[in-house]
């Protein structure tokens, strides 16, 4: 049995996890491979500022510093911010997979052009700075948000009659304005609008969460991982003194 931890971005309770674990149902996956949620100790309350990645990144590195020693065959990034991911592949052998890169890299196996569908403006920054990453600012049509000021812990629920026609009518507007040709969801948190905006518009919407555990299952199954080249390993980890952080904030 394969096992891939899905890091999620907030220290959330039981309830609020399984809101996260629901984008299981989105993807079948094969019967020997098992997803567990493991919610960060160490996290802004979001990320809108640069202070925030830096938490960001700290945090998820200290979810998954030990993930591989606990059996796991690979990681899975809750985010679109790929916050920690690459610190991860730094530390881990195993994949190491982030869900807003990946997103974008399978908007272009389907069309030319993708537009990223945000909840809120103030996310713009992590959507450039992995553009820049990549180098794709030019396959970006656009990045629009629908002006809906997110909840990372409730996520959608209670507001779906007045977030997903307004999450639609930036959608559209993306590929009758802006010329896309795929839409990326930009936000984890955003899935529960994913199957109501695929059923209506005429271009594919790309689910960033669920692609992960695929694309997890995937390079298990393969037996791919990251490049040590591109991903050098520390010279000295930083697990101890990680772990007493992440102790620190589990007491704040």
């Amino acid at each position: 049995m394969a096992r891939v931890l899905v890091i999620v971005p907030f220290p959330m309770d039981a309830d609020n996890l399984e809101k996260r674990k629901a984008q299981l149902s989105a993807v079948k996956l094969g019967p020997d491979i098992e997803f567990d949620f493991k919610p960060v100790r160490i996290a802004p309350v979001n990320y809108v500022s640069q202070q925030d990645s830096v938490l960001a990144d700290v945090g998820m590195l200290e979810a998954g510093l030990q993930a591989e020693a606990d059996g796991y065959d690979a990681v899975c990034i809750d985010t679109v911010s790929d916050s920690g991911m690459a610190q991860l592949r730094s530390v881990l052998n195993i994949p190491v997979i982030g869900a807003g890169r990946h997103a974008m890299l399978t908007a272009l196996m389907l069309g030319d052009r993708f537009s990223i569908l945000a909840m809120w403006d103030r996310w713009r920054h992590l959507y450039a700075k992995t553009l820049a990453e990549l180098g794709l600012g030019a396959k970006c049509a656009s990045v629009r948000s629908a002006g809906l000021q997110p909840n990372n812990q409730s996520l959608l629920a209670g507001k779906e009659d007045e977030f997903f026609p307004a999450l639609y009518e930036a959608a559209m507007r993306c590929v009758e304005e802006d010329g896309a040709d795929v839409i990326i969801l930009g936000s984890t948190t955003m899935h529960e609008a994913h199957a109501y905006l695929a059923e209506r518009l005429p271009v594919p919407i790309i689910n960033p969460g669920p692609l992960t555990y695929r694309l997890a299952e995937t390079a298990i199954r393969l037996k791919l991982s990251h490049s040590r080249i591109t991903f050098p390993s520390p010279v000295t980890p930083a697990t101890v003194r990680l772990a007493a952080m992440g102790d620190a904030a589990a007491r704040v």
